[in-house]
């Protein structure tokens, strides 16, 4: 699981600069919400440290998207938490066999963002989720760990659409 969050943290940064979230602070973000705090999330699966991963992931995210400014939380103006609801393998093809050789990674978060000094919720129980495929003995390197990262990247990516670009 270690090789999962170096996997999912180096291929993050080049992922991320090609999502269409702009990289420089512009100004649009309420400069009393820009110091913002990420709580891990809980793990609500059985995933041993899929919520640790996420949450590693979203730092990095907003760290290079560079709009908001991650802090301890104690300086920050907002604060970002929940939990990691859903990990789940699905079936998506089959061989004549009937054995399957295509899976896909199902992963769904529920995030809160409220203010710190008032609790006044930016957004509340706002669900986002991910999806990566990947199929058995795949000569092209396609695997679980690789569709885990594709699912956290749609979810990173939906993230930072709505934090950054939402105000």
């Amino acid at each position: 699981m270690k090789n999962f969050i170096f996997l999912l943290l180096g291929c993050s940064v080049p992922f991320l600069g090609g999502c269409g979230v702009y990289s420089a602070n512009t100004g649009r973000v309420d400069a009393t919400l820009q110091r913002t705090s990420v709580r891990y999330l809980e793990n609500m699966t059985s995933e041993p440290t899929i919520g640790v991963d996420l949450t590693d992931a979203i730092i990095l995210a907003i760290q290079v998207d560079n709009t908001l400014k991650i802090v301890e939380e104690g300086d920050a103006d907002t604060i970002i938490s929940g939990k990691v609801v859903r990990y789940h393998l699905k079936e998506v093809s089959a061989r004549e066999s009937l054995t399957v050789d295509e899976y896909q990674v199902q992963i769904a978060v529920v995030l809160d963002m409220v203010r710190r000094s008032t609790g006044e919720s930016i957004f509340k129980n706002r669900r986002f989720t991910g999806l990566g495929n990947y199929i058995l003995d795949d000569p092209s390197g396609s695997s679980e760990e690789t569709a885990r990262q594709e699912a956290a990247e749609e979810i990173v990516k939906d993230i930072l659409a709505i934090v950054v670009e939402g105000w």
